[in-house]
């Protein structure tokens, strides 16, 4: 079993630290975690090039660390993402990756591999707004094809996981337990759900009328898409 890992932050705080909790529960004697921090795996801002839309992923100023990551997207079972709660949202390095993989959007050229994977998405806040980051951590997943999404937001009134209160802590435990479970379940049985297949008939719509951006539809049509396959 294949676990990519992609931290919003450098520290190792709260949402570090359940999401390892997830990890380590994930029972399997053949698992492989890839592990990313941003910022420092962070490609650099996105410049509006138009490159991976026009031309191809690999000729993005960034593609060498946006590349590494997404190889490892494709290759896993479980994909999961973390962000700390920064102002009623993700991290601006973590939102900066995201904005390197509107390519591989449903409306441009979704990634077969990502259709059956399994998604976990974490966030935690010492107030308000860890459901906000969860729900938007989601539908960055939805859009790349990832609809079997486990979300978990947690207050953990704290500013730092070593203060957060075993009061809290214990049901947190809890939880990561029953997340491990319920993902690891999930592996090899995933499938998009019927939202996710609506939208990409809506995508596949768009594309056999697409005169705009050969690069999007070749691609469609190299998969079959445009006939009956589908990526599922």
């Amino acid at each position: 079993m294949k676990i990519t890992v992609i931290h919003g932050q450098l520290h190792k705080g709260s949402s570090y630290h359940i999401t390892n909790q997830i990890i380590n529960k994930i029972l399997s004697d053949d698992k492989e975690v890839y592990e990313y921090f941003m910022p420092s795996d962070t490609p650099k801002f996105c410049v509006g090039c138009y490159k991976c839309f026009n031309e191809s992923e690999d000729d993005c100023p960034q593609a060498k660390k946006v590349q590494k990551i997404v190889r490892s997207m494709e290759l896993s079972d479980i994909v999961v993402i973390d962000s700390p709660t920064y102002c009623y949202a993700m991290t601006g390095q973590l939102k900066t990756f995201f904005d390197h993989l509107g390519y591989m959007w449903l409306s441009h050229r979704p990634k077969e591999a990502m259709f059956n994977k399994v998604g976990i998405v974490v966030s935690t806040a010492s107030g308000a707004g860890a459901n906000k980051v969860t729900k938007a951590l989601a539908q960055q997943m939805f859009w790349m094809g990832i609809s079997n999404v486990i979300q978990y937001s947690k207050s953990v009134n704290a500013s730092s996981w070593e203060t957060v209160t075993d009061k809290i802590k214990g049901p947190i435990a809890k939880d990561t337990s029953k997340i491990s479970i319920k993902a690891k379940a999930k592996v090899g049985k995933a499938s998009p759900n019927f939202r996710l297949k609506f939208m990409f008939t809506i995508m596949r719509m768009m594309q056999k009328s697409n005169d705009w951006n050969m690069v999007d539809k070749n691609y469609w049509e190299e998969n079959g898409w445009l006939d009956k396959k589908r990526p599922w």
